[in-house]
């Protein structure tokens, strides 16, 4: 019961943080953190990680359900509480990106960061 509930959690503070973003979007175009290094950029994401295979919706929402499924079995059969965490977090993230892409079309992102002055990618 537990995972069940620190699951919805994380997924409720995805979609939040996201609408967040959604709706003062204005005020996120390069805004400042830490300077030269993270900044909080709204983007609008229809593709895989880093923006690579855009447009592709409906095969990412295929992959995304196949790998829930698969996270979810492998969660199941395994009791490590290491283990169970890092799959909660990536069950969580998976299933925020699914609930995106079905209702919008596009996953929120606006992680911004700059290493070594390098412009890396929104996510």
């Amino acid at each position: 019961m537990f995972w069940i509930v620190l699951a919805a959690a994380l997924i409720g503070i995805d979609q939040w943080t996201k609408w967040f973003f959604y709706t003062n979007q204005a005020k996120f175009e390069n805004f400042e953190v830490i300077k030269d290094f993270f900044y909080l950029t709204y983007l609008e994401n229809r593709g895989a990680a880093f923006g690579i295979l855009q447009n592709y919706r409906w095969v990412f929402i295929a992959l995304t359900i196949a790998a829930l499924f698969l996270m979810v079995w492998y969660f199941i059969r395994h009791s490590h509480p290491l283990l169970r965490t890092a799959l909660i977090l990536l069950i969580a993230g998976g299933a925020g990106n699914l609930i995106d892409r079905i209702l919008k079309g596009y996953v929120v992102d606006f992680l911004h960061f700059y290493p070594f002055g390098y412009d890396f990618a929104v996510f």
